[in-house]
């Protein structure tokens, strides 16, 4: 497992009792033996708003950051996730996605299968700049018909 991902899963199950968690940067670099910016890398890159996050970060005294997890039902999420994608993603994007809809129940396996599929890059063999763009559109479109 990649740093990343254990400092993920680690601020992950501090949402088991909780919606809103409040770390300091400082503090869990120093737990996790890493620079400070690989708790900025992995807050902006898995705790966007697209996955359901509010992160609110406060500069001074180690770096305060409060995350909140949005809280909706089915389609309220799918929506906000929609709302949030903009105009590309890429194919990191879109499986970090689809592992958090499977987490939360969203998607059943084999819907995940058919989204991961639809907007892969060997389905998208297109020039970079066409790309992500066009994924983008399959993948809110597929999201927008799940219900």
């Amino acid at each position: 497992m990649r740093m990343s991902d254990i400092i993920e899963e680690f601020i992950k199950e501090l949402f088991d009792e909780t919606d809103a968690i409040e770390i300091q940067r400082n503090e869990l670099a120093e737990q996790f033996n890493c620079v400070p910016s690989q708790i900025n890398y992995v807050i902006s890159t898995r705790f966007k708003p697209s996955q359901g996050y509010y992160v609110e970060s406060r500069r001074g005294g180690g770096g305060h950051i409060t995350i909140k997890k949005v809280n909706n039902t089915k389609s309220d999420y799918i929506m906000h996730i929609i709302n949030n994608i903009g105009s590309e993603i890429t194919s990191n994007e879109v499986d970090i996605l689809i592992s958090d809809f499977l987490t939360y129940n969203i998607l059943e396996t084999k819907e995940a299968k058919l989204l991961k599929v639809a907007t892969s890059d060997n389905v998208l063999q297109l020039e970079k700049n066409v790309k992500d763009k066009v994924r983008a559109r399959i993948f809110k479109n597929m999201l927008l018909n799940l219900e």
